[in-house]
């Protein structure tokens, strides 16, 4: 008797987990681009680029998705100054992601943890997979022409499920120009091609300050290592961002209006990096090496 109840625990168990795979094949149907942005280790912006990346692909008119899989260290929410909470779906037991701009979705693990925002998230991996999982499958994603995705750093859990759960992802690998954080970048290439995840490119961030007084740049963290890494991996670099004060200070206000700045030379630099991401997904340009 205990083991024909056990079969069918595991039967349910296993109807369930088909009855998402379908839904999560129906939901990614409807998306154009799916972008992974992800980082060898910590503190190199990762979060910021997908913010940044999701609002001003937002702002020129594509409709967009931002989705937060960092379930440790939700760092969207406050870069974007998020308000508000799910939305009552239109199907049973489902849910529609947050606005954040008349074109731009965004889902995330703050908001869903009540008024506490620095509750620890404390879970084993089978957990956070059923969370990324439900991130797609649960939640009425509109016809999107991308998806972005922010994972935490490293190869672990939550970007080896969403290479598994959305096969056809491209990932964006962002990094600083000093080797130990390019030590980590090679890690997370290595990844790609292990769960044969296309790369989108590389993008080096924090790649040299201005300075205010007498206008030169001043390489704090070396410079030239993410193109030099970029021609060894045989990747794209996407391009490179100045480290600005201002930019840092924004983001901890959840302040986006430094991206309307076209003189600004971190705007004009990213501006210049979201025309290749663009380009590259519409007509897959083969854009040169570093």
């Amino acid at each position: 008797m205990t083991d024909q109840g056990q079969s069918c625990g595991f039967s349910s168990q296993e109807n369930e987990h088909q009855k998402q795979d379908i839904e999560i094949r129906e939901r990614l149907a409807h998306i154009k681009n799916k972008i992974l942005v992800m980082s060898g280790k910590g503190g190199v912006g990762k979060s910021s680029i997908a913010a940044y990346l999701s609002v001003v692909l937002a702002k020129r008119g594509y409709r967009v998705g931002l989705m937060d899989v960092d379930l440790h260290g939700p760092s969207i929410p406050r870069l974007l100054g998020l308000k508000g909470s799910l939305r009552p779906g239109t199907e049973d037991k489902k849910a529609r992601p947050i606005a954040y701009l008349p074109n731009l979705d965004v889902i995330s693990i703050e908001p869903l943890m009540g008024q506490d925002k620095d509750q620890a998230t404390i879970w084993r991996g089978p957990l956070k997979i059923g969370v990324i999982r439900q991130f797609i499958a649960d939640i009425e994603w509109s016809d999107l022409d991308y998806l972005i995705v922010d994972s935490p750093p490293g190869t672990g859990d939550e970007p080896l499920t969403v290479a598994q759960t959305i096969p056809d992802a491209c990932a964006l690998i962002v990094t600083t120009p000093q080797e130990i954080s390019l030590a980590d970048v090679r890690k997370s290439i290595n990844f790609c091609k292990h769960v044969n995840m296309e790369i989108l490119g590389l993008v080096e961030n924090m790649s040299g300050l201005v300075c205010p007084h007498c206008g030169k740049m001043i390489d704090l963290f070396k410079t030239g290592g993410g193109k030099i890494t970029a021609k060894q991996e045989n990747i794209r670099l996407l391009g490179t961002l100045p480290l600005e004060p201002d930019v840092v200070q924004n983001g901890d206000v959840g302040n986006m209006s430094l991206l309307d700045d076209g003189d600004r030379p971190f705007t004009s630099s990213f501006d210049g990096i979201v025309d290749k991401i663009i380009s590259i997904e519409k007509n897959k340009v083969s854009f040169p090496m570093a």
